[in-house]
């Protein structure tokens, strides 16, 4: 049995835990600073287990000792934004926790696939590379999975349509900037632009982009968890059963796009390995023009990373 660890056993990594549990991929070890928080979800979701039919082992603990062996870690540990905040408010203190996240991975779990998921994304993807030293495509934003899902229901609901016959693909920084590209977004093989005229399509980019805004401004406190967790379990899924998965994560780039030494969302085979390829899209000149625009964005996080923070460890891998 695989072992797969969350740390951070709020709303993202409870809900994260259950859709993993429901499809049996692996034994879980929940982490969080709080006591008794981790240990009580854990117990609720044993208690279900005998109606739904899951047989994985579910522990929650407060050391980080636990997470050994794992073969996958999910960080979502942070605090969530609130109305108002922009992703890069939360950096201070989310990359502090983001820091001794990635130190205890390195010790407890030096050959595990690392998932980020705590904003702000590409982020704290870069810090978590820095301070495991792990090789870089072990390390993986948890992105462009969850944009594009909100991308293909956008889409369906707008053409009455199932979900799971709509594919999407979403580039960029994890942000207002991202990139959903309509010229590789299907129903069922159909290019979307035969079913919808471009100004619906277009107003379907714009409220993707602002996806998790609107959910932040209904609930008032905190922000999305159900779509995240589900999408954290999806790539897990690619990783421990080494699906070979084309799937738009956050990765380090050096090179690709013509983009160096930043975490972006593009298409990537994601596997046991963790991010086996990189793949490039031939984009049109608008494409590229809107991705720079996003990793312009991203850099500029990056910059103000660098003007409080220095890794420990740091990341010379080529692999």
């Amino acid at each position: 049995m695989h072992k797969v660890s969350i740390i951070g056993a709020g709303h993202v990594g409870a809900t994260a835990v259950y859709y993993i549990a429901e499809k049996n991929l692996a034994d879980i070890v929940m982490v969080d600073v709080v006591e008794g928080l981790p240990q009580a979800k854990a117990l609720d979701y044993l208690h279900a287990a005998p109606m739904r039919k899951y047989s994985v082992h579910i522990s929650g603990t407060n050391d980080y000792k636990d997470i050994i062996d794992s073969d996958v870690v999910v960080i979502t540990a942070g605090i969530p934004r609130k109305p108002g905040m922009d992703r890069m408010d939360l950096m201070k203190i989310n990359v502090g926790i983001a820091k001794k996240a990635s130190l205890a991975i390195a010790e407890y779990a030096p050959n595990a696939i690392v998932i980020v998921v705590s904003n702000p994304l590409d982020i704290i993807a870069m810090v978590t590379l820095q301070e495991s030293g792990f090789a870089l495509k072990k390390v993986i934003g948890m992105a462009g999975v969850l944009d594009s899902t909100r991308f293909r229901y956008f889409i369906a609901q707008e053409l009455n349509v199932w979900p799971g016959d709509v594919m999407a693909m979403v580039l960029g920084g994890h942000g207002d900037s991202m990139v959903p590209l309509s010229r590789y977004t299907r129903v069922n093989g159909i290019p979307v632009s035969e079913l919808m005229d471009q100004a619906t399509i277009d107003q379907l980019i714009d409220r993707t982009r602002t996806g998790g805004g609107e959910i932040v401004s209904l609930l008032k406190k905190g922000s999305a968890f159900y779509a995240p967790g589900a999408s954290v379990a999806k790539m897990v899924e690619a990783i421990v059963k080494d699906e070979k998965r084309v799937l738009p994560v956050s990765a380090y780039l050096r090179g690709e796009y013509g983009y160096y030494d930043v975490f972006l969302g593009v298409p990537v085979l994601l596997g046991r390995n963790g991010i086996e390829k990189i793949i490039q899209l031939d984009l049109t000149p608008d494409e590229k023009q809107a991705l720079d625009q996003s990793a312009l964005g991203v850099k500029k996080g990056v910059e103000t990373l660098r003007s409080f923070y220095r890794p420990g460890l740091g990341s010379d891998s080529s692999e």
